[in-house]
């Protein structure tokens, strides 16, 4: 037996020793006092997770979240595929189509910080989403290293964790040379609307921070500071190298975006993620092309890269024609806009009412096949009760940079459920 599985007692059977952790292990926590102190040294601010948490009480989970090394090869696999696919001169052709003009230019940058969400099952891992403004990576880093363990048969793999900080400054130098070449990448700006009213926006203290760190000028901004001036991007008087989008605004259409578009489509600043990435990679409609066999054999795509594309899920475009079949299939479906993001407006077709599918059959909704997310049994106040779990791969160019859990009740994904929130996911 290999040290991944674990047979479970009285039955014969064999469960992978991940999911056994998940339903059993309770003794490994998050150290208040520790996570604590780490928010507050990197923050620069005392105080700084007292105020976090009374703010966002349920922000973060009490345990954390076990995979093992096979489903994080997994994960990775098909993330390759993914972007393999998104190379692709007709892949791209097709899915630039429905793309704003916007988004159709590609200064070399490859997206920084893409976010993959799966659900773990029994036939594997399955991609549910693609997010180019993935949030909760800075905030997941301190969070694994804030862990106190008395599993100690349990080896956990801490390579991401220990590596973050590193691999972000990297990564956010790769991004400046594929688009700049030679020269020094010196101030980065982390863009968002309205940031200091976001609810992650703890998590761009801590970006901010670290860049600090790691020898660059950091600023964070709202995108309506930044101005076009003497053919270059600027933050009052620092001019602006490199733009950390964090915008759900994919393609920059709005007027307050006016400044970062200019800057995006000129090529006076390094923007990334940027539309274009979103306009490839993270549009769900996309994932109607992902998921189709026959038409991904028609843009070259090859039988490894097919096989791996099995963890995507069965993903159609609702249509007048098609809707009355998809009716008859709602049960077993979930139905996502187009032009959303943070699961808002996303409903399970078991649950749907006549007037909200009224709606939906309007226009701007997907149609993906059901996966159900996986299971984690937490402690609150006392009892022992079940989570649903989703999992982010964070990547750079299709590697992993951390890999985190959302811990939640209810019908989507959400940081409101008692006992759930962020939780760091230790590979086992």
């Amino acid at each position: 037996m290999g040290s991944s599985d674990v047979a479970t007692p009285g039955t014969g059977a064999v469960r992978p020793l991940a999911a056994r952790l998940n339903q059993q292990c309770f003794c490994v926590t998050i150290d208040p006092e520790k996570l604590a102190k780490s928010l507050d040294d990197e923050a620069g601010e005392p105080g700084f997770f007292r105020h976090l948490a009374a703010d966002r009480p349920h922000l973060f989970s009490n345990l954390p979240v076990f995979i093992g090394h096979a489903a994080l090869d997994e994960m990775v696999a098909i993330v390759e595929a993914i972007e393999t696919v998104g190379r692709l001169p007709q892949y791209r052709e097709e899915v630039l189509s429905w793309a704003p003009v916007s988004s159709r230019i590609d200064h070399g940058p490859v997206g920084a910080l893409m976010g993959y969400d799966f659900h773990l099952t029994a036939d594997g891992p399955k991609l549910i989403e693609i997010n180019t403004n993935a949030g909760g990576a800075f905030l997941n880093a301190h969070l694994a290293r804030a862990q106190a363990a008395c599993c100690s048969d349990v080896r956990i793999d801490r390579r991401l964790i220990d590596e973050f900080d590193a691999n972000i400054a990297a990564m956010f130098i790769k991004e400046w040379r594929r688009q700049r070449g030679d020269g020094a990448l010196a101030t980065i700006v982390i863009a968002d609307d309205a940031p200091n009213e976001q609810y992650l926006y703890p998590e761009f203290v801590l970006a901010r921070e670290l860049l600090i760190r790691q020898g660059f000028e950091a600023h964070i901004a709202d995108p309506g500071d930044l101005d076009v001036r003497d053919g270059a991007l600027w933050l009052e008087n620092t001019r602006v190298d490199l733009v950390y989008n964090r915008l759900v605004d994919f393609a920059l259409e709005a007027p307050h975006h006016s400044a970062l578009r200019e800057a995006y489509t000129d090529g006076l600043a390094v923007v990334t993620p940027s539309p274009f990435h979103h306009a490839v990679l993270a549009n769900k409609r996309n994932l109607t092309l992902l998921s189709d066999p026959e038409s991904l054999r028609t843009f070259g795509v090859t039988a490894d890269v097919l096989a791996r594309l099995a963890g995507v899920p069965l993903t159609r475009l609702v249509t007048h024609e098609n809707a009355d079949e998809l009716w008859q299939a709602r049960k077993t479906m979930f139905f996502k806009p187009l032009s959303g993001h943070g699961s808002k407006a996303v409903y399970r077709g078991d649950k749907l009412t006549k007037g909200v599918w009224a709606d939906i059959v309007k226009g701007g909704f997907v149609a993906q096949a059901f996966v159900p997310p996986g299971e984690r049994i937490i402690e609150l106040d006392g009892q022992r009760v079940p989570r649903k779990v989703d999992v982010r791969l964070y990547t750079y160019a299709a590697q992993p940079l951390l890999v985190a859990a959302r811990v939640y009740q209810g019908q989507a994904t959400n940081l409101r459920t008692p006992g759930g929130g962020f939780a760091p996911v230790l590979i086992v």
